[in-house]
């Protein structure tokens, strides 16, 4: 009897973890020392976010007191006059400049970007691959301002042939027409932010070329499809997405980039219609040059130039996050 009633009794009810440990257990922190990496992983971002918040309220502050005194519209003025009496200064020249110069860079940079990184991964050999692939992350950690001294030094002197030639052959469309003077124009600012984004959009148009399923291109193989078929129907479409976002965080830093644009820009603050000729500038270089030599209210207005650049620098990344977040492959690895 005692041995039956012993096997009959139900065994001890297992402990349920409280809503606490769950949490802890979703989140990969049951040990002290994930706990401990959580929380600083935590406090980083929350740190990330306040730092932003803190930048968006100085740069809104400022730009308050510059712009309640301006007596020409903000938006849309093309004079930068802060020490006149009233003010007036607005950032049409501004935009205009850095939205053209960024388009230029955009559209030498992005062709020659996904070439060498299809080249990379699909053509090269390793021996080779490696070594270039090497060359090309370098050219990300030249600081700006040699870039600027070079675009100087050495791009500039050597345009004059290239902006002659647009101008005898495509100076009829009048985006191309040049006065013959220094070649320091917004077509040459484009040229050196072309080769400055090159790097970034190189770099993670390879990694998402490398991504691409080997089943994909395998398939396509087997059904009579040469490389460049493969590339054209399995390994473009698939990294569509990435090529894009890839193309807006180099945007991200055309828009933003100072020294080298200061130093091969001789802006004359009007709005051209040709790119060959001196544009008006960007927001960068103009908070750059004027920065120093301005008065307390000169600043502000530059605080408030920098603010639009800081809102459409948020825009882009934005923008580059959503797209990346739309393709299935890379929500997951980027969340």
């Amino acid at each position: 009897m005692d041995i039956s009633t012993k096997n009959t009794e139900a065994p001890p009810p297992i402990p349920q973890p409280t809503a606490t440990e769950q949490k802890r257990a979703a989140h990969g922190a049951t040990r002290p020392g994930d706990r401990i990496f959580l929380g600083l992983s935590r406090g980083s971002g929350i740190l990330l976010l306040v730092i932003m918040a803190a930048i968006a309220v100085f740069l809104t502050y400022r730009a308050t007191l510059a712009i309640s005194k301006d007596e020409g519209n903000f938006l849309t003025t093309s004079d930068w006059n802060t020490g006149a009496t009233p003010p007036v200064f607005g950032i049409a020249v501004l935009a205009f400049g850095t939205i053209i110069s960024s388009i230029i860079a955009m559209v030498i940079a992005v062709p020659i970007a996904v070439a060498i990184a299809l080249f990379l991964t699909h053509y090269a050999p390793r021996k080779l691959s490696g070594p270039i692939a090497y060359v090309i992350d370098l050219l990300a950690a030249v600081p700006s301002i040699v870039y600027g001294l070079w675009g100087a030094m050495i791009l500039v002197p050597n345009l004059t042939g290239l902006f002659g030639w647009l101008d005898a052959y495509l100076g009829w469309t009048g985006i191309f027409s040049w006065d013959g003077g220094a070649p320091r124009a917004m077509f040459t600012v484009g040229i050196l932010l072309a080769i400055m984004i090159l790097p970034i959009i190189t770099n993670v148009s390879r990694e998402v070329f490398r991504q691409v399923p080997q089943m994909h291109q395998e398939a396509a193989l087997a059904l009579g499809a040469t490389r460049w078929e493969v590339i054209r129907m399995a390994v473009l479409p698939f990294g569509r997405s990435g090529v894009i976002s890839a193309s807006m965080l180099g945007l991200g830093r055309a828009l933003g980039e100072t020294m080298a644009v200061a130093t091969v820009l001789s802006p004359d603050f009007i709005i051209h219609g040709s790119v060959l000729n001196p544009g008006g500038g960007t927001f960068a270089q103009n908070i750059a040059s004027k920065f120093s030599e301005a008065t307390e209210f000169g600043r502000d207005a530059l605080i408030a130039s920098g603010l639009v650049l800081f809102v459409i620098t948020l825009l882009v990344n934005g923008a580059a996050r959503a797209i990346i977040a739309r393709r299935k492959e890379y929500s997951g690895a980027n969340a």
